[in-house]
């Protein structure tokens, strides 16, 4: 049995808990330490029971928190050569850290898993295929502009998959960001439309995955409600059917549930 928790989802902060029977890791730091321990705890999840800490990129929202967590609970971080670089020229890590350059697949425990290239200004970003001890499949695919062909066989086959549904194309250009921002986060490095983000969840769903997570929705320029109506009229013209052929589900910024199993 497998099991996955978003305990921040947003540009205020991200990280992620998935686990098996015997192996839990945390994808992203991006709040402080004891905000993690204490969102951590409210999922009924011990802290000191994360065997390690895999890291998509070096901003803020998915790095605050490493160095302090890393070391309070003993845990070695895993991330890309650039990442590694990035981080330590933020001071998101020190010596203390226990760093681990991921090149291809990594073993921790009953878990394999890969690293894949995104699309994003920093060093070497990257998102996160997870294979359980019991084979099950979970991707996290998010902050990339466009999805790089790496991203997309990644997804494929997953049974879980949280995808990057960051902003309303209309809302983001009609909004309050100064003109080079918003060409920053629609440009190839920033960030997934809900548009793009619906068109490959139906090729996910017609592919056989079906837990769907929309994931690092925009405060200002995106809600829930238009992501989802976004993603289900994709899927609904593609004749598939919500609750029937997937699950589907945008994480809010603070998690209030309990873990989802898969």
């Amino acid at each position: 049995m497998a099991k996955f928790l978003s305990l921040f989802s947003g540009s205020s902060g991200n990280s992620t808990y998935v686990a098996d029977g015997t192996t839990g890791i945390l994808i992203d730091a991006g709040r402080t330490a004891k905000q993690l321990s204490e969102a951590l705890t409210a999922g009924e999840v011990d802290p000191a029971g994360i065997d390690a800490l895999l890291v998509t990129h070096e901003h803020i929202d998915h790095a605050q928190g490493i160095r302090v967590f890393a070391s309070r609970f003993n845990v070695p971080v895993y991330a890309t050569e650039g990442t590694i670089q990035g981080l330590k020229q933020k001071g998101f890590v020190d010596e203390r850290t226990q760093l681990h350059k991921i090149e291809d697949k990594l073993c921790i425990g009953g878990m394999t898993i890969e690293a894949f290239p995104t699309s994003h200004d920093t060093f070497e970003p990257c998102g996160f295929r997870v294979v359980t001890a019991d084979e099950r499949v979970f991707t996290i695919c998010t902050d990339t502009g466009v999805l790089t062909e790496q991203s997309k066989q990644a997804l494929s086959g997953s049974d879980v998959v949280v995808l990057e549904s960051n902003h309303e194309l209309s809302m983001l250009l009609n909004g309050p960001y100064p003109y080079p921002l918003k060409m920053r986060v629609s440009g190839a490095k920033g960030h997934l439309s809900n548009d793009d983000c619906a068109r490959q969840l139906v090729k996910l769903v017609e592919g056989g995955t079906t837990r769907l997570f929309l994931g690092h929705l925009s405060r200002e320029n995106n809600t829930p409600e238009i992501a989802l109506a976004s993603a289900e009229s994709a899927l609904q013209i593609a004749g598939l059917k919500r609750g029937f052929d997937y699950e589907l589900a945008a994480l809010p910024p603070v998690n209030t549930k309990k873990a989802v199993i898969f």
